[in-house]
């Protein structure tokens, strides 16, 4: 049984990793800062100025771990990961699925209407908490888009139609945020305009690289998805299963940790071109609470069983494999409750 393991994430400038035997070491001026067993590890990210040495990537992709590099405001820059394993059958009827017009609408759709219904989700739960009736009319205004999206759906209308649910989504953040100081204008992403956005970007790269270690752990190609077009070095399939799970686990970890007061506006600064970007303090509050968040439980609705948040993403991709390989009619969907 797979479980969730812990990331290694490595904000603090001018530091080494590499292998000590069968361990990830984390060094600076010769100093050993930090050591970390391997089989404890499900990937490591590094942000800005942290030098890797060629062997412990080497180890990494023996162990199967992906190793992301983020600058240090967090924006993706690369990442290196174990060579392609599994069956390549089941990676050439994702190939084909991806070339069929209708087969590739109808997964693309299926992304779509579980973003709708979780964001719509979301939106209730903050209607019945809040009390605001421009949430509760953003959240039936999406209720109404999602029923646009029958099975003849084409992949522009369903692109269309999600682009549409996004601003009414957006446009009532600002009405579930609590605190003073944070002001959501519109979703800016590079760069990040105000402090909202920093997270958002910030939290969505972190889920991306979780994805696109799942899809790739159940060996489809996390490159060519469904819904997002293919683009040289975009992760097309990762981004298509992370629409499942935007607003259900990155926007509601965001507004929780702004919420209860776990970080301030004044703990983001503004870059000469004007980006909003957050002190070394709060990335590490935000990588702290995006790790708990990811040990939380809740019964998958499909499996009827009970998992950890951060295996999800896995179970999807799981899921999504055995459709490809036609042992199940349909993407079962992840659906929040």
């Amino acid at each position: 049984m797979r479980h969730v393991l812990n990331t290694l994430y490595v904000t603090t400038q001018g530091t080494y990793i590499h292998k000590d035997g069968e361990t990830v070491c984390v060094s600076q001026d010769q100093k050993v800062l930090l050591q970390i067993p391997i089989h404890t590890l499900e990937g490591i990210v590094t942000f800005g100025r942290v030098g890797t040495s060629p062997a412990l990537l080497g180890f990494c992709a023996e162990r199967g771990l992906a190793v992301s590099f983020l600058s240090r405001s967090g924006r993706y820059l690369a990442c290196v990961r174990p060579p392609s394993s599994g069956n390549v059958l089941l990676r050439r009827e994702q190939f084909r699925v991806a070339d069929d017009d209708y087969r590739r609408a109808e997964l693309a759709r299926l992304f779509v209407v579980s973003k709708l219904a979780n964001a719509r989700q979301m939106l209730l739960r903050s209607a019945r908490t809040t009390g605001d009736e421009a949430i509760s009319k953003a959240a039936h205004e999406i209720g109404c888009l999602g029923k646009q999206l029958d099975v003849s759906v084409s992949i522009d209308t369903a692109r269309g139609i999600e682009g549409n649910a996004a601003q009414i989504y957006f446009n009532v953040l600002n009405n579930r945020i609590q605190q003073d100081g944070f002001q959501f204008c519109s979703r800016s992403r590079r760069p990040p305009l105000d402090a909202i956005n920093s997270l958002l970007s910030f939290v969505y790269t972190l889920l991306a690289h979780d994805c696109a270690a799942a899809v790739a752990s159940a060996g489809l190609d996390p490159q060519v998805g469904f819904l997002h077009a293919d683009r040289p070095g975009r992760p097309g399939l990762a981004l298509d299963l992370m629409e499942e799970f935007r607003a259900t686990f990155a926007d509601r970890l965001v507004l929780r940790l702004i919420n209860r007061g776990m970080i301030q506006s004044k703990e983001f600064h503004t870059s000469p071109s004007g980006a909003i970007f957050m002190d070394d303090k709060t990335r590490k509050t935000v990588l702290v609470a995006y790790a708990e968040r990811k040990r939380e439980t809740i019964t998958h609705p499909f499996l009827d069983e009970t998992a950890e948040i951060g295996m999800l993403w896995h179970i999807q991709a799981m899921l999504l494999a055995r459709h490809l390989r036609g042992d199940l009619d349909s993407y079962p969907i992840m659906l929040w409750r």
